[in-house]
């Protein structure tokens, strides 16, 4: 208990899985959350002076059973395991902590997703931007971004990490974006000291300068970086060599979309809880490398056309190629999870049943480049990234047994020709009872003695028995070893080489495959560069293939990349809602033109249920395709690559916040035209619903009218009820009215979803409330009320003079100097939009008071 009590000492915050013997045992307050979490025996036992002490425990071969459920329950792990042969040990055998493990730091596949990375995100705040690493160690990767706290939160959203670290001091100024991980873990602060942290950096990829990581540059995601690796190690204990780069993720590269529009597109999660998200329909990868991979294509989808193109060809290439599309679709099901299994190599993980279907899965590979190495084909550029690894292959195959075990310790590990003492001990544990049976042969030819037999038992080991009768035929070398009633038991010294021999044969053959594999394995991280790229040929191929396999079969349509500012989309379809469809139904395309010069705005009116949302999503849906290299839901889209997509749909209450549904689609709205771009998407539905129909119109006017005179004139759509919004077209250029039509027939609307040039007049919310079930009285109570303010609004309108009509405001005079006098100091380049919305609320105050 003291050298428990001293090792806990340094991992007070997690739980110590304790190996003694064959168990893994926990003690006091980790015994208690132990077997809670594990549903396990809660004992206890007698700890000398301090009284008694609970105690739970398990097998240590239920290890990867019982470790996963610890982690997911939240807590982190440290697994202290016996550091010397118990036999050989003088005193107390001495233990350590061989491996930390926490949400972020997973090489289990009962705890990692397998088509999905499993982050671990460091963050720190800079003297102006903050700063942020990710490193999945299950597959090596390292990636670092350095922005504003918009740019960090989007990534953080995005890619979800298991785990988030950050310096001790900083909680209250990173809070905002730590709470946005489920499991957070604060380091020192000392651990983020700008050298210490980059010592760490040039350390792992052992380089003297991080110019060639252009984190020289930045200096916060440096720090960062080097926190993660800090962190790592003290955790793991182990080599980290498959860490061998970091690459930068940058806006500059990447087309932006902000968390709300993650969540709005419904991209990686449907906001119900039974939906389909994008990611659901168009992951059609065989492979869990290429599934991890298509989903950071998406995460991070391109802007540069070339690279774009050179995306879109590999897919076309599949589609005008079917007969190679179906062979690679059934070679890349073949491939075992290569990515991860070179991190358990490096990280002394990987089970000799691993390797073997390793080895099978490069054979695979070699043939997948084959396949791929056709003249003439785009895919040619894959075949020749791919790198040789056939003797890796060759290597394993002439190693390990074919059915080699899913551990060391189960045996019949290593191949016979191998090595020669190997062989020997199995040979002759193979046949021992034949050597036994030829020895009492001989003895008993040599001796006459035809009843003699050779037994074994554990108190003597192996023995010559001989019936009394005979024993005056004992030849003088026999040693005698025990005298029964009717028999004598003896020893030969051939007999006692053959017994040291078996008994210790099968000790020394694990010792021997332990030390053979390990070897193994020591040679094996010497290829890891080239399996970790192996497995980035497969996975890219892999998204190649399966975005093919989707244009098929919903037939997609090749987006054309134009430097012309426009969006035009001829017949587009939802990729969710189309595939979700019942059979039979067809899904009803739509045409979307957007431009600078002529449509920049589309101000879309229309009943609920008639599409407006789903034509607004499926408009940042196929450019978001495109983006990532995939064919689009159309008969055909010119594109221009877009750097931002925002999008503002429905509402939500963040009521744990004390922010209205109000309130958060203004915060939302504020986030998008603040970082308004010259190539950016703007969709916005039913902006000012979540108030009063005065202040919802007024502010749904404002918005539109900033979006359309904003220098970088970005496109926009724009969804709404407020039909006073169709007056838009008549006042500004490039505002153009649509509608989703319907048809209207005795009290009844059929929803046509076809988007008309025009805007719509009716809202049909009575019909729709009708169609949802509502009692027929709330209908008929519902229809009254409407006739009665409908006839109350037209008397309203024939007293109001023709020019008040036409004028959103008719001020008589002094209120009117007043709101010129609070207007002309204004500075219109320089308010933000929040401060244009509290403007307008000081002018309405105005007219109120005066009215």
């Amino acid at each position: 208990m003291k050298q428990y009590y001293s090792i806990k000492a340094k991992y007070p915050d997690a739980i110590l899985l304790f190996r003694i013997g064959d168990f893994y045992e926990t003690f006091g307050e980790d015994a208690i959350k132990t077997a809670r979490a594990l549903d396990i025996v809660l004992t206890k036992r007698s700890n000398g002076a301090a009284a008694e002490v609970e105690l739970a425990g398990f097998p240590h071969h239920s290890l990867e059973v019982y470790l996963p459920r610890l982690v997911r329950a939240g807590y982190r792990v440290a697994v202290c395991d016996q550091l010397e042969d118990p036999k050989m040990a003088k005193k107390i055998v001495k233990r350590g902590v061989t491996e930390l493990v926490t949400p972020g730091l997973a090489l289990s596949d009962n705890l990692l997703p397998s088509r999905s990375n499993n982050f671990l995100a460091s963050i720190v705040a800079g003297e102006t931007e903050i700063g942020l690493a990710l490193v999945d160690i299950s597959t090596g990767e390292f990636y670092y971004a350095q922005g504003s706290a918009t740019d960090i939160e989007k990534i953080l959203s995005s890619t979800k990490p298991g785990e988030i670290l950050y310096p001790k001091k900083a909680f209250e100024k990173l809070e905002p974006l730590i709470s946005l991980v489920g499991f957070q873990y604060c380091l020192d602060d000392w651990i983020y000291r700008g050298t210490y942290a980059e010592e760490q950096v040039l350390q792992q990829f052992k380089v003297s300068t991080l110019k060639g990581f252009g984190l020289d540059q930045y200096q916060a995601a440096a720090v960062a970086a080097g926190a993660a690796l800090h962190y790592m190690r003290e955790a793991q204990q182990k080599d980290l060599s498959h860490i061998s780069s970091i690459q930068r993720i940058g806006n500059e590269d990447h087309l932006w979309l902000d968390r709300f529009t993650f969540r709005n597109l419904e991209v990686f999660q449907s906001l119900s809880p039974d939906g389909t998200c994008l990611l659901d329909v168009i992951d059609r990868t065989h492979t869990p490398m290429g599934s991890r991979m298509l989903k950071r294509w998406v995460s991070f989808p391109l802007k540069n056309s070339d690279k774009i193109n050179e995306r879109l060809d590999m897919v076309e290439w599949f589609v005008n190629h079917v007969d190679s599309l179906r062979q690679l679709g059934e070679k890349l099901s073949q491939l075992i999870d290569i990515e991860r299994i070179a991190s358990k190599i490096a990280t002394q993980k990987a089970t000799p049943k691993e390797l073997m279907i390793l080895a099978r899965s490069l054979a695979v590979a070699e043939e997948i480049t084959s396949l791929l190495s056709v003249e003439g084909a785009a895919t040619q550029r894959l075949a020749r990234r791919m790198p040789h690894t056939s003797g890796v292959r060759q290597l394993l195959l002439s190693r390990l047994h074919e059915d080699a075990p899913v551990a060391v310790n189960k045996g019949n590990v290593i191949k016979e020709g191998v090595d020669a003492q190997l062989d020997e001990l199995r040979r002759l544990r193979e046949n021992a009872q034949n050597f036994l049976l030829d020895l009492q042969q001989r003895e008993s030819a040599s001796t006459g003695i035809s009843n003699l037999k050779v037994a074994f038992n554990n108190v003597f080991g192996y023995y010559i028995e001989v019936r009394n009768t005979h024993k005056d035929k004992v030849p003088a070398h026999w040693i005698r070893k025990q005298t029964l009633v009717n028999a004598e038991r003896y020893i030969t010294e051939e007999l006692k080489i053959f017994e040291e021999k078996i008994l210790t044969a099968e000790e020394k053959i694990a010792a021997i495959e332990t030390q053979l594999f390990s070897e193994l394995i020591e040679q094996l991280m010497l290829s890891l560069p080239a399996l970790q790229q192996c497995a980035r040929v497969l996975a890219e191929t892999d998204i190649y293939v399966a975005l093919a396999q989707l244009a098929l079969e919903m037939n997609y349509a090749r987006p054309v990349l134009t430097e012309n500012t426009v969006i035009d989309i001829k017949a587009g379809r939802h990729p969710v809602i189309e595939q979700k469809l019942p059979p039979g139904k067809d899904y009803i395309p739509n045409d979307v033109l957007l431009d600078k010069e002529n449509c920049q705005v589309m101000m879309i009116t229309g009943p609920n249920m008639s599409g407006k949302s789903a034509l607004l999503r499926q408009t940042a849906l196929i450019c978001l395709l495109a983006q990532i290299g995939s064919f689009v839901p159309a008969e055909s889209a010119t594109l221009t690559p877009l750097d931002r997509i925002f999008v503002r749909v429905g509402a939500s209450d963040n009521i744990s916040q004390g922010e209205s549904t109000f309130m958060v689609e203004m915060i939302e709205t504020s986030l998008i035209l603040n970082n308004i771009s010259e190539k950016s998407l703007v969709l916005l539905d039913e902006i000012g619903r979540g108030t009063s129909t005065y202040d919802g119109i007024s502010i749904a006017w404002s918005i539109a009218r900033y979006l359309h005179d904003h220098p970088h004139r970005p496109f926009t759509l724009f969804a709404t009820h407020y039909h006073e919004m169709n007056e838009m077209e008549s006042q500004f250029e490039r505002i153009k009215n649509f509608s989703i039509s319907v048809k209207e027939a005795k009290n009844t609307i059929v929803f046509l979803r076809k988007l008309v040039p025009g805007g719509s007049e009716h809202s049909f919310g009575i019909h729709v409330a009708q169609m949802a079930g509502l009692p027929a009285l709330v209908i008929q109570h519902a229809r009254q009320m409407l006739e009665k303010l409908e006839e109350r609004s037209k008397e309203h309108t024939k007293q109001m003079p023709r020019e008040i009509q036409l004028s959103l405001f008719q001020l008589e005079d002094t209120v009117l100097e007043e709101i010129r006098a609070s207007l002309r100091n204004l500075d219109l380049n320089a308010i933000t939009p929040i401060e244009a919305l509290i403007k307008l609320n000081e002018i309405k105050g105005v007219v109120l008071k005066k009215s």
